[in-house]
């Protein structure tokens, strides 16, 4: 996205009558200006996200509706003017509570960005992280919708200065550090290997059968270590590193289907239907966002046609925030339970 990019073009989604009728859309991008930052602003009314984690943090600003999120701690229904943040690693799934869905505008910050504004700002010690998950905070609400809105009006410096104000405002309101993550007992440390063993062989992994020999444990044993350890069982774990591989494949300027066969899906469909669910878009929409060039015409903001959802299109630049009610729930610091 080259720095003087605008919102998006009014789209005309038409990749399938449930996502036309159910008025979702969803954009995912990146600023060129804007380092470390992924954003998304979506409305979801069908699209479920199965459960998944990032390696940086979530930031997400409810604007309508009610998004419903299921956490290791229990789950939060946040609304009109609710914030949710989500620390790096934590499982995490992902709904419409009502019938008409869940609007918001979403920050994807790396750790290192994090990291940096903490040092600055803060007198936190050790990682940082957030020790609430969902608060009503409608002034720190408004900020995410301002990040958005001056990042598609083309103004950089705007928008990372007010990503900086917010992000310190929410680690002074709520931060905290994350503990250490160094496995302790045996199945932790199986689980571990075992992961080091997926990541390397993502695009042909063992069975679980193979994967349990492997580190020396059974196949339940392992199943149970891993989903203690990471929150998920280890097919969801690869799916999800799979899918995370493949992003920066495209961002690389890999087409979908070289990505697919790189990362281990067996076609560009299989790819197309798990990145779409982990991610909020479709694979092409997500590369056309990230064009080489960093550049992007007008017709590029349109919801593409490849997904289960493309939609009623729309320009995000000129939403309006909402605000609404709260529920609090620890994630323990970032760890699964």
């Amino acid at each position: 996205m080259g720095s003087g990019g605008g919102g998006p073009a009014e789209g005309r989604g038409s990749g399938g009558a449930g996502g036309r009728a159910s008025g979702e859309w969803a954009r995912h991008w990146r600023h060129s200006g804007l380092p470390g930052l992924d954003l998304l602003r979506a409305r979801y009314v069908r699209h479920t996200f199965p459960r998944h984690s990032h390696d940086g943090f979530v930031l997400g600003a409810v604007s309508g509706g009610i998004e419903e999120v299921g956490l290791p701690g229990g789950t939060v229904r946040a609304g009109d003017g609710s914030v949710v943040m989500i620390n790096p690693e934590v499982p995490h799934t992902a709904r419409a509570g009502v019938a008409e869905g869940w609007t918001y505008s979403t920050l994807y910050p790396s750790a290192g960005l994090v990291a940096g504004i903490a040092a600055e700002t803060t007198t936190l010690r050790g990682t940082p992280g957030f020790a609430e998950t969902s608060v009503l905070d409608r002034s720190a609400a408004r900020l995410i919708h301002e990040v958005h809105r001056a990042a598609e009006e083309g103004d950089a410096l705007a928008a990372d200065s007010v990503l900086r104000i917010l992000v310190a405002r929410l680690l002074r309101g709520y931060g905290g550090f994350l503990p250490a993550r160094t496995p302790r007992t045996a199945g932790a440390l199986r689980a571990a290997r075992a992961r080091d063993v997926l990541r390397e062989r993502l695009a042909e992994p063992p069975s679980l059968e193979e994967l349990a020999a492997e580190v020396g444990t059974s196949s339940f044993a392992l199943l149970r270590a891993f989903k203690d350890a990471y929150g998920i069982p280890p097919h969801a774990w690869l799916t999800n590193a799979r899918v995370r591989r493949a992003r920066r494949l495209l961002e690389s300027g890999s087409t979908p289907a070289e990505a697919a066969a790189a990362v281990g899906f067996s076609d560009q469909p299989h790819l197309n239907r798990h990145f779409t669910r982990i991610v909020g878009v479709p694979p092409g929409a997500y590369r056309r966002e990230r064009g080489a060039s960093g550049r992007r015409s007008a017709s590029e903001g349109r919801f593409p046609s490849e997904g289960r959802f493309p939609s009623q299109g729309r320009p995000l630049s000129g939403a309006r925030p909402h605000e609404g009610g709260r529920k609090n729930v620890q994630d323990r610091g970032g760890r699964p339970a």
